[in-house]
């Protein structure tokens, strides 16, 4: 029964794939019918049309978008509803940037030091809705969603009031030390031209890591036993409140990490002082539903959203304007949604068969 279930779930997402792009050709032809055909092949293809720096292109922009789809994919798994990406994104993004700028005295370690403080952020900005939601029962939505804007304007406060970290032509962040920069790790060879260093190698590690936790080990069991039932998990011996807050500073983590994988990769990314949250946090909720939660599967539904965007870019040499990428994505992840509900109800269904039958 769990393989069936699986293999639905794959199919739910590579459906709702298949549709999200048949909406993207209807508004290109809305939009301009002469161009439709040769824009929604660009879509497809535009990423490839550019060889190896293309690619390398895809694998800069889904390096950020895995890590928030995995936090809140994690959190999914023991649960939780972690809507607090955006927030534990840009309070990641802002530890990596102040020891980026600020801690030039570590030489080699420094870029290390820099994710340390980045992941470390972004659990302490998981911490707050795990405590509330442990110990007050607050719902852990609204509690994110509180956290999320709080971060974006003590950052943007911050950063503003603190001149050794702001540029005040630019009304926005200084450069990171060249040290605090993540190395190519060989990746500028493979992909000459293209922005990608070795932050998509560290975040299919935590991919990795992230999988083996929650299948492999007592531990994650303990996490997702808690999310599937949350009173069995106490009669059982398990200690329900910590595993809560745990699993929110883990997703907060992995989110923090995401913003110093961007803000670290050299590609002159600053933390502008605008009031937008981070649009790589809500994102990730789109990565993890096509995902499944499952972190291999978010690790490719990444890359594909990543590969749509950076075909979208193209869409400009046809006169279209790039936002339909993100028309697509959307209808993908309403279709995802519908298609995980569909699936739920199907197994409560073969559920009860099960249990008349017995």
């Amino acid at each position: 029964m769990k393989k069936t279930r699986d293999y639905t779930g794959i199919l739910s997402s590579v459906f709702a794939i298949v549709l999200g792009l048949i909406v993207g050709l209807i508004i290109l032809f809305l939009s301009n019918s002469r161009q439709a055909i040769p824009g929604f092949i660009t879509i497809l293809t535009g990423a490839f049309t550019h060889g190896a720096k293309g690619v390398g292109q895809v694998f800069y922009y889904a390096t950020p978008i895995i890590l928030t789809g995995l936090s809140v994919g994690f959190a999914f798994k023991t649960g939780l509803f972690n809507i607090g990406t955006p927030g534990q994104f840009i309070m990641g993004g802002f530890g990596a940037v102040y020891v980026g700028i600020l801690w030039t005295s570590l030489g080699p370690a420094h870029w290390v030091t820099a994710l340390v403080a980045s992941a470390v952020m972004g659990a302490m900005w998981g911490l707050v809705p795990g405590i509330l939601k442990a110990f007050f029962n607050v719902n852990e939505v609204i509690a994110s969603i509180m956290m999320n804007y709080i971060g974006m304007y003590l950052v943007n406060w911050v950063v503003k009031s603190y001149k050794p970290l702001f540029n005040n032509l630019r009304n926005e962040s200084r450069n990171v030390a060249a040290t605090a920069n993540i190395p190519k790790m060989g990746l500028d060879k493979i992909f000459p031209g293209s922005s990608v260093n070795g932050g998509i190698l560290i975040a299919i590690l935590v991919v990795l890591v992230i999988w083996v936790l929650l299948n492999k080990t007592t531990f994650g069991y303990e996490l997702r036993a808690v999310g599937f039932n949350r009173d069995a998990s106490k009669y059982a011996g398990i200690n329900e409140k910590k595993s809560i807050i745990l699993s929110m500073m883990i997703a907060g983590a992995i989110a923090g990490l995401a913003g110093g994988l961007l803000y670290l990769a050299g590609t002159g990314k600053h933390i502008e002082v605008k009031d937008v949250l981070a649009s790589e946090g809500f994102t990730g909720i789109s990565v993890a539903l096509l995902g499944l939660s499952n972190p291999i599967g978010i690790l490719f539904s990444g890359i594909f959203i990543a590969y749509l965007t950076a075909g979208g870019f193209y869409l400009q040499l046809f006169e279209f304007s790039t936002e339909i990428i993100d028309i697509i994505v959307a209808v993908i992840i309403y279709f995802s949604a519908f298609a995980l509900m569909v699936k739920t109800f199907i197994a409560k269904v073969q559920k009860q068969k099960g249990g008349n039958k017995s």
